[in-house]
């Protein structure tokens, strides 16, 4: 019996997910989580063989979540299932520790076949996203958003999406200076002048899009 932990803010989501995983025989929902705290509750209690975690909660989420849990219980294998497009998470994600990346929109016809193969000791990703990976991983780094570290992706992405400094600094339990040096070197490191600037290269390459909230 494979036993899961289903990490999801939306009690509706969590409901969803937990009535197709009962139905199958095979898995099991040991644990539910609303929010990082409960996640990592849940994975220091153990008994746990993989991780559905969602990227956006409250508390701690995302690529830092991700960490934790590989940190707290290796053993314990993650499989990222969010809102976020490919693009936008999948190859940190997986380089955070994750063995699987599904969007919540393909969720429905790949999340069994994901599990179980993770369960298994593999991994899940589409043939693009492993693509990505290998390219990223290889001498030639092509994209100038590969090179930010995950602080200043995250910081990248909620500069895109119109959050001000001090609501950044707010959102990430950081100072506005910490906030405004990570801006500085993000625009150096991005090789543009200004936030339009950044607005404009995560739309041409879908790192960001209309229902992003995080």
């Amino acid at each position: 019996m494979i036993r899961i932990l289903l990490a999801d803010d939306h009690a509706i989501v969590r409901a969803g997910l937990r009535e197709l995983l009962t139905a199958t025989g095979d898995i099991t929902v040991a644990a539910e989580a609303t929010n990082g705290g409960e996640v990592l509750a849940a994975v220091r209690a153990g008994a746990l063989d993989v991780a559905v975690l969602d990227m956006s909660m409250p508390g701690r989420s995302g690529i830092e979540l991700i960490k934790l849990i590989k940190t707290e219980q290796p053993r314990v294998r993650v499989l990222v299932l969010s809102m976020h497009s490919e693009e936008q998470y999948a190859v940190r994600a997986l380089k955070a520790g994750a063995s699987g990346y599904l969007t919540k929109e393909t969720a429905a016809d790949e999340l069994l076949a994901a599990i179980r193969r993770i369960a298994a000791g593999g991994a899940y990703v589409t043939p693009e996203t492993a693509e990505r990976l290998v390219l990223e991983n290889g001498p030639h780094q092509t994209e100038p958003h590969t090179l930010l570290s995950d602080r200043e992706y995250q910081v990248f992405r909620m500069i895109c999406l119109g959050r001000s400094i001090t609501q950044i600094a707010d959102e990430l339990a950081l100072s506005v200076k910490t906030v405004s040096t990570h801006k500085t070197r993000i625009l150096q490191k991005m090789r543009v002048e200004s936030a339009a600037d950044l607005v404009r290269y995560a739309v041409r390459h879908r790192l960001i899009d209309e229902v992003d909230g995080a």
